[in-house]
């Protein structure tokens, strides 16, 4: 094992390559993705445990995903729904958190029941939280923040009727911190590293105002061969990071 220094509090993946790992072995393309959802998560997760990183994030379903078809969304999110019948007992018993991020009201309704049970089942556990990113977008997050807060401000401008001019500017002024309460990733704190997996060279989108300062790490491996040498190799060079924020 490699020796890491300075980990990450925090850790975001773009999952990248499922299919792609698939069609090179001749299976269907569902196939990556059950590798990654039966074998890909855990162990990242435990490894992550064993080092005591406190935060992992993985773009499971983007809102741009439904672009591929009815067909492959429906067979993503049954084996969504077989994993964590099977894993969320298991997560629960070694102290693993679970929440969930996106527009969870796009997806089928007995999908949200399971994810938002896992997630309140899970909520007093501290070992580690595993955040999973599901029909997300970085712009659609950001967009459902400003709808939020504007309903936010809307209801608290009720409040100042009869008061003077300068005291409803001050009250209901914009701030950096009222807009981030409004994020799905409230009360979490921004990932200092994103690992994108599967060849590309970009975001794409992924927690485009969390990702201010983060490093990102690109790799070739596709997700399902993205095993716990892979991650530790994106550790070691995370660690060798001078982080400035600007100075």
């Amino acid at each position: 094992m490699r020796e890491l220094k300075n980990l990450p509090n925090h850790i975001a993946f773009i999952v990248d390559g499922n299919r792609r790992w698939a069609k090179k072995r001749g299976l269907p393309a569902i196939g990556g993705h059950r590798r990654a959802v039966e074998e890909g998560l855990d162990r990242l997760v435990f490894r992550a445990m064993d080092l005591k990183i406190k935060y992992l994030t993985f773009w499971v379903f983007s809102t741009e995903n439904w672009k591929r078809g009815k067909k492959f969304s429906r067979m993503l999110f049954s084996l969504l729904k077989e994993g964590i019948q099977k894993k969320a007992e298991i997560y629960n018993r070694k102290g693993i958190r679970i929440k969930i991020i996106g527009d969870l009201a796009g997806l089928p309704k007995n999908l949200q029941k399971l994810l938002l049970d896992w997630e309140e089942k899970t909520k007093d556990n501290r070992k580690i939280t595993v955040v999973m990113a599901i029909n997300y977008g970085g712009r659609d997050e950001i967009v459902r923040a400003c709808r939020r807060l504007f309903d936010v401000i809307s209801r608290e401008a009720k409040d100042y009727i009869g008061d003077s001019l300068s005291d409803k500017v001050s009250g209901l002024r914009m701030t950096k911190e009222r807009f981030e309460e409004n994020l799905d990733t409230v009360g979490m704190p921004d990932p200092e590293m994103i690992i994108r997996t599967g060849g590309e060279r970009r975001l794409s989108g992924f927690l485009l105002w969390q990702a201010e300062y983060s490093e990102l790490y690109f790799t070739d491996v596709l997700f399902p061969d993205f095993g716990v040498e892979e991650f530790d190799k994106a550790l070691e060079w995370y660690g060798q990071r001078k982080r400035r924020f600007g100075k």
